[in-house]
């Protein structure tokens, strides 16, 4: 007589690719991308590691795979809209999703090749400065400096060796009592803006960096 299926046998998902990934990505966000191995993967699916390979070819494979689960995060500009306020909302929507998934943007910068999902985001992009009005040539140069500046900032900020407003207290806080005042007065300076209670009606430091830019991009246009 067949012994009859356990409960946890009974109520397993069928393994597919999107599992997969979405395990894979819920590794990365809680333990960093280098805790993620085929074999841990395999243990957190209830899976052996050769199975998997039936779904990603290996690890490269998986590892653009989460990248375009997190890119499937993004805002796309929309067709007909404001250039500034969508390329806004792009940029925030990018930055947003890359800081979810702190290790994301690195992959992405580092990763082989660029996907077709990478690839309609940078034509809607374009699309959206070419509508507006944008040169080809400026609008090679608008592209540039949104892309380095959701890229650059985004790495910046995730390499910080803090996650909270609470650890960037206790660290400012220790360096300004070991930094002579009299000697860096405006570091010192810098460093207790970091510490004073965030003003609600200021921009956070991504928004203004890029509201710089847009603006300057709108004059130049408007000069061409």
């Amino acid at each position: 007589m067949a012994s009859r299926p356990t409960k946890r046998a009974a109520i397993r998902l069928p393994l597919n690719r999107e599992r997969v990934l979405e395990a894979a990505v819920a590794i990365a966000d809680r333990d960093g991308i280098a805790a993620l191995s085929m074999r841990r993967l395999g243990r957190e699916l209830g899976v052996e590691a050769m199975s998997l390979y039936n779904h990603v070819a290996g690890k490269e494979d998986l590892e653009r795979g989460i990248v375009e689960v997190v890119l499937t995060e993004i805002e796309n500009p929309r067709p007909g809209k404001d250039w500034k306020a969508e390329i806004r909302r792009t940029a925030v929507s990018s930055h947003d999703a890359f800081v979810r998934h702190r290790w994301s943007c690195n992959l992405l910068t580092h990763g082989g090749g660029v996907s077709r999902l990478r690839m309609q985001w940078m034509e809607a992009v374009l699309h959206t400065f070419r509508e507006a009005g944008f040169s080809a040539n400026l609008t090679h140069h608008a592209y540039h400096a949104i892309d380095s500046h959701i890229t650059g900032f985004t790495l910046w900020q995730v390499g910080m060796p803090f996650r909270t407003r609470e650890e960037l207290v206790e660290l400012a806080g220790g360096f300004l009592r070991r930094i002579p005042a009299d000697e860096f007065p405006y570091i010192v300076e810098h460093a207790q803006e970091h510490i004073a209670p965030p003003d609600p009606a200021e921009k956070p430091e991504f928004e203004f960096g890029l509201d710089l830019i847009l603006d300057g991009l709108e004059r130049l246009r408007n000069a061409e």
